[in-house]
């Protein structure tokens, strides 16, 4: 008898799934390996998502949750938390995974609205208001660049952990820009979570691949969760053998957990799962 078919792959010798359920480092959250990316052309509160209208963006979010992705990453710079809130409002929340990150930046690419020296926990506040949810699963420091971010934002690990406490969040982190950012969170023990820019043709990563990968390594064996970003090249990478290749690097690396990847057609999603299930487990 030839082997049962899940998810439209063979179980032997066994074929990754975008929709298995798979968890973030030590943080005990537990989501899909796809995630739902909103940043696309994104800054200044707006992106691919935002332009593309009210009920066409809050259709594609709820065209993607049935397809099955329950991970989805927003930022207050992305302008992406009202869709997703009124989108994702009519599934339990227990169902789906939030991932958000906060703008620190005083003279870079300035959200509308931002106040400098607001209180971190009225930024939260509002996100929750606009996600229409109680807590965020992870909050992240937005665009991190330097290699002591942990003692330069030191007032910002302090509030992130104080809303931890309070159940506000369920873990924090960073999303890193410079290899330097990245090292610094092996150590840290504040971060819980990190999101990476990782592909095997360098496009719109931290370094070569040959520096990048051992340091993402470290980085995963450190314990803690570890999302690709830039999988695509930020959407450079076209080629249908360059994206199949994309998928087989970051999948059997071995240290990543969850992908995201820039949807805004539901046609992006489908072509995504179709080259995931390709990717066989060693």
């Amino acid at each position: 008898m030839g082997a049962v078919l899940l998810s439209g792959c063979s179980s032997e010798p066994g074929y990754y799934d975008p929709y298995e359920t798979v968890e973030l480092g030590k943080t005990g959250i537990k989501t899909t390996r796809l995630s739902m990316g909103t940043g696309m052309m994104g800054g200044n509160r707006q992106s691919n998502i935002t332009r593309m209208g009210y009920e066409t963006a809050v259709k594609l979010f709820r065209d993607v949750y049935d397809r099955g992705v329950r991970h989805y990453d927003l930022a207050d710079n992305y302008g992406s938390h009202n869709f997703a809130g009124e989108a994702l409002k009519i599934h339990p929340r227990s169902d789906y995974t939030l991932l958000t990150k906060l703008w620190h930046l005083r003279g870079r690419n300035i959200p509308e609205g931002f106040k400098p020296g607001a209180e971190t926990e009225d930024e939260v506040m509002r996100f929750l208001k606009e996600m229409q949810t109680d807590y965020i699963d992870t909050l992240q420091l937005h665009y991190i660049t330097s290699a002591n971010w942990n003692t330069e934002l030191s007032d910002y690990l302090t509030a992130f952990d104080k809303l931890k406490q309070r159940g506000i969040i369920r873990s924090h982190g960073i999303s890193c820009h410079s290899l330097a950012a990245i090292e610094t969170a092996i150590d840290e023990p504040w971060v819980d979570v990190v999101h990476v820019r990782i592909n095997p043709y360098g496009v719109h990563t931290d370094d070569t691949v040959d520096k990048v990968e051992p340091v993402v390594k470290r980085l995963h064996q450190a314990g803690k969760g570890v999302i690709a970003m830039k999988v695509l090249g930020q959407g450079e990478l076209t080629d249908d053998e360059q994206k199949d290749e994309c998928f087989r690097y970051v999948l059997q690396l071995g240290a990543l957990d969850v992908l995201t990847i820039g949807i805004d057609r539901i046609s992006d999603i489908e072509d995504n799962e179709i080259r995931i299930r390709k990717v066989s487990k060693v």
